[in-house]
C-alpha cells in the first residue's frame, strides 16, 4: 500500500474514512502476527508544479518523510536517498541541513523514525525551484529510497520503484496558505481568531478563490459569510461541521487575499483535540500549480477531561443455558474524544471470559485472545476478546458488546474482567480521563446471592 501524501498531517474527515477500513481489515490478521511485522514507508508528493523564473524563484516547499507501521518497535537512524538526476535542465533542488547531497543524489538523516499519528510531520525538507531556462512543460522525476534500523530483523527498507515525485514546470495561478501555530490549554468556551491569509505565488491571477473549513465535534463557527454555505455531517464518522466559501476577489500574482472579516471559532464545553482544517483552491476551474501548501490545520487544545468506564454484567444460567452479557464501553465526558488524525480506536474493550462457560457469538468487532492475549483459531469459545471501539467517543456515549455464553457447569460467582486497553494486554492509561478505576469491570455468572 502506498501511503497517502500530506504536506503537513493526514487532512480531517479524509484519512479516518480510509482508516476505519484498514481497521476492519486488520480484524482477520492473527495478533501475533501483527505484532512480529513492520514496515518503513516513504511519505512524498507525487506531484511538484513549479512557475518559470530560474535563480530568481523564490521556490516551492517539497516535504518528505520516514515512518513505520507497528509501534511495538524503535526504529532509529533513518536514511532517505534522494536522487535529482531525473530532472537535470527541469529543477534545481536546495537542501536542508540533514541531507548530505554527492552529486544529483543525497542522503538525508532521520534520526528517529515515528509511527504516522495526528502530530505526524515529515522531517525533510527541500526547496525546488524551475531551473534556469526551462520551459514550461519541461517534466522530470525524482526518486527514492529509505532503510532504517529497527522492526522484527534490526533493519527496515522502504519498498524499491514505489516512491517518486513528478515535477514539472507551468504556468498559472498558486494559492499558498500560512502554517498556523497550535494553541494549547485553552478553557471550554473560549473564542479564538483564526489567521487566515492566502498569497498567491504563481505566474498568473487567480480569478477567486474556494476555501473549504472543516470544523471538528468541539469547535463551533462564529463567523458565518453570505459567500459560504454550511453543513453538518456524522452518521458512520465522527460528526463534523463544514463551511464551503466562494469568493469571488480576484488574486494577481504576488497578492493576497483575506477574509471579509476575521474568522472567529469557539471551543465548546466537550472540546478536547480540536482542530478546523482549511483548504484552498483558485476559482474558475483553475488548476493550482502547486498544491502542498493548498492545505493547513489550527489546532486547539482545551484543558478538559472525559470519564472512559467499562461496563461489565451479571447474568445467571443453569446449566446447558445459554445467556447474554451486555458488557461495553462508556464515555461520561464531559469532554468527546477522537483520534481524528490517525484513525485508531479510542479503546480496546478486552474480555476475561469466567470460568465454566463458553462463547458462542461474540460481537462482529471482537477478536479472539488466547488467555496470554495471543492469536486464537476460532471465533468462538476463546477465553479472552479484544473489542476495538471507533476512533471517537462523544459524551454519554454507550457503545455496547453483546456476548451470548453457554453455562457448561454452573461455578458460582465464576468471575471474568472486562477492562479499557489501547489495543495490547495491559490497562490503559488515558491523559484524559480522572476516573481511572472505572476502567475496569467484572463479568460475574451466577453470583452467590448476599446473605
Amino acid at each position: 500500500m502506498r501511503p497517502v501524501s500530506a504536506r503537513r498531517t493526514v487532512r480531517l474527515g479524509v484519512c479516518v474514512a480510509a482508516a476505519a477500513g484498514l481497521l476492519t481489515a486488520g480484524l482477520a490478521v492473527p495478533a501475533s502476527a501483527e505484532e512480529q511485522t513492520d514496515q518503513l514507508w516513504i511519505q512524498a508528493p507525487s506531484e511538484q508544479k513549479l512557475i518559470p523564473g530560474g535563480s530568481t524563484s523564490e521556490g516551492s516547499p517539497l516535504d518528505i518523510g520516514l515512518y513505520h507501521d507497528n509501534d511495538n518497535f524503535a526504529v532509529t537512524d533513518g536514511r532517505l536517498s534522494v536522487d535529482i538526476s531525473g530532472i537535470a535542465g527541469v529543477a534545481e533542488v536546495t537542501w536542508p541541513d540533514n541531507c548530505a547531497p554527492t552529486g544529483t543524489t543525497a542522503v538525508c538523516t532521520v534520526p528517529e523514525v515515528p509511527v504516522i499519528g495526528d502530530d505526524y510531520s515529515p522531517q525533510v525538507h527541500l526547496t525546488v525551484r524551475a531551473a534556469d531556462g526551462a520551459a514550461t512543460g519541461a517534466q522530470g522525476r525524482i526518486t527514492y529510497a529509505a532503510v532504517a534500523t529497527g522492526g522484527p530483523d534490526g533493519t527496515l527498507e522502504a519498498p524499491r520503484d514505489s516512491f517518486d515525485t513528478t515535477v514539472s514546470v507551468g504556468s498559472g495561478p498558486d494559492l499558498s496558505l500560512g502554517e498556523i501555530a497550535p494553541v494549547k490549554n485553552l478553557q471550554p468556551g473560549t473564542a479564538r481568531t483564526v489567521p487566515f491569509a492566502v498569497t498567491n505565488k504563481g505566474s498568473e491571477r487567480s480569478e477567486g478563490v474556494t476555501a473549504t473549513f472543516t470544523a471538528s465535534y468541539g469547535l463551533d463557527f462564529l463567523t458565518e459569510y453570505p459567500e459560504c454555505t454550511y453543513r453538518t455531517t456524522g452518521g458512520d464518522y465522527a460528526p463534523m461541521s463544514h463551511a464551503t466559501c466562494s469568493f469571488d476577489q480576484v488574486i494577481e500574482p504576488g497578492d493576497a487575499f483575506t477574509l471579509p472579516s476575521p474568522l472567529r471559532v469557539a471551543l465548546t464545553a466537550h472540546a478536547y483535540a480540536e482542530r478546523l482544517d482549511i483548504s484552498v483552491e483558485p476559482g474558475n476551474g483553475a488548476t493550482d500549480l502547486s498544491d502542498e501548501d493548498n492545505y493547513t490545520i489550527a489546532a486547539f487544545g482545551a484543558v478538559n477531561t472525559a470519564d472512559f468506564a467499562a461496563r461489565g454484567a451479571r447474568v445467571t444460567g443453569g446449566a446447558g443455558e445459554t445467556v447474554t452479557a451486555e458488557l461495553g464501553f462508556r464515555n461520561n465526558g464531559p469532554a468527546w474524544i477522537g483520534n481524528l488524525g490517525s484513525g485508531d480506536p479510542v479503546a480496546a474493550v478486552d474480555v476475561t471470559v469466567p470460568e465454566g462457560v463458553t462463547v458462542t457469538s461474540p460481537p462482529a468487532d471482537c477478536e479472539p485472545r488466547t488467555l496470554s492475549g495471543g492469536h486464537y483459531p476460532q471465533r468462538t469459545g476463546a477465553p479472552r476478546y479484544s473489542c476495538e471501539m471507533p476512533y471517537w467517543a462523544l459524551p454519554d456515549e454507550t457503545r455496547s458488546l453483546p456476548f451470548q455464553l453457554r453455562v457448561d457447569r454452573v461455578v458460582p460467582d465464576a468471575t471474568g474482567r472486562v477492562m479499557l486497553t489501547t489495543g495490547g494486554s495491559s490497562p490503559a492509561t488515558f491523559p484524559f480521563d480522572p476516573e481511572p478505576a472505572d476502567n475496569t469491570a467484572q463479568l460475574v455468572v451466577n453470583a452467590t446471592p448476599a446473605v
